[in-house]
């Protein structure tokens, strides 16, 4: 067995030399899989759109450990691929060392940035996602307790947390957000086990809503929710389907639309900074036959009219990545 097979396995290896064509888009996957029903789906379903549509084909590879980040990120590169799309900012390093050395190459990072000059990179304004969704969970709530579920605890997940709670605040000041992180390692992406007694924990202190931004740690969650007859909210896709009528709605980034637009443009891509927010869909709260039933009029009416405000700059949410504070978290667990 070749180092290379050794190192990020047979079947990534296979993926990264096998049928290259020059030219072709290639994307890697992170930590939990293509199929993770969150962020890495929605990056596999955006290339698949892009297939399905221009009859192209692409390579991609699930990445095992951080180690492997800069070798497969390398490796396609060095066979021609060209866009590269990294699905993830914990790419950002690596991409900043390989970048340089390959020019002629464009290199996608979703949720970082890398400063090169044949790099875009793609951020989403998920406080203001986020915040609709806490409305929808205010109105959903009996009482005055939701709570948050986070993977690994980083700033980008504190954005979630915060603009969810800003958004149920702006219902029920007065209520309260219990906010936890699974863990501060990689693997906090994936623990469903973790996630569903984080979520009994939390329903035991009284929340009736609980927001999982968790990657496949969210699974546990929603399921847990639905076990314990809360009321949950999905993330990055549509998890509405995952468990109909325990699912309020689900904060969708549109990770599949970054992707597409990445592979549609090919070579030419244009490179620098990318910013999707409410304004250019780039996120949003999903309705659809699974949830329907679960929302409204009033909580309908009051998501929109909140959307409208953001929009046009009456309601600025607040980004927790721009000082790593939160006006919403002022109470102990929050």
């Amino acid at each position: 067995m070749t180092l290379m097979k050794s190192f990020l396995g047979a079947a990534a290896a296979l993926a990264l030399t096998s049928g290259t064509a020059l030219a072709d888009p290639a994307i890697i996957f992170d930590l939990g899989g293509k199929f993770d029903k969150s962020f890495n789906e929605s990056s596999y379903n955006g290339a698949e759109r892009w297939k399905a549509e221009t009859g192209g084909s692409y390579r991609d590879v699930e990445l095992q450990s951080d180690a492997q980040r800069e070798q497969a990120l390398r490796r396609f590169a060095e066979n021609g691929f060209n866009p590269i799309v990294m699905a993830g900012f914990s790419f950002s390093t690596a991409l900043e060392t390989v970048a340089p050395d390959f020019p002629d190459t464009k290199f996608v990072i979703i949720d970082g940035v890398a400063d090169a000059p044949n790099v875009r990179s793609i951020v989403f304004k998920e406080e203001e996602g986020s915040y609709i969704v806490g409305i929808a969970a205010a109105y959903a709530a009996k009482g005055d307790t939701v709570s948050f579920v986070g993977g690994m605890d980083i700033p980008l997940i504190s954005k979630f947390a915060c603009g969810y709670a800003q958004g149920f605040k702006s219902v029920k000041p007065d209520g309260k957000v219990i906010v936890n992180m699974t863990g501060t390692k990689p693997e906090a992406w994936n623990d469903p086990v973790k996630g569903g007694e984080l979520t009994r924990a939390q329903k035991a202190a009284g929340s009736e809503v609980v927001f999982a931004a968790a990657g496949g740690t969210g699974l546990g969650v929603l399921q847990t929710a639905a076990d314990e007859g809360m009321l949950a909210i999905g993330v990055d896709s549509n998890q509405n389907f995952l468990q109909p009528g325990h699912v309020l709605t689900s904060m969708v980034k549109r990770v599949d639309n970054a992707v597409y637009d990445a592979f549609m443009q090919g070579e030419d891509l244009e490179t620098g900074l990318f910013v999707m927010g409410l304004a250019n869909d780039g996120v949003g709260a999903a309705i659809d036959e699974y949830n329907e039933a679960l929302i409204t009029p009033e909580m309908k009416a009051a998501m929109d009219d909140a959307t409208a405000k953001i929009i046009s700059g009456e309601v600025v949410v607040h980004d927790y990545m721009s000082d790593e504070t939160c006006p919403a978290f002022d109470k102990p667990g929050e």
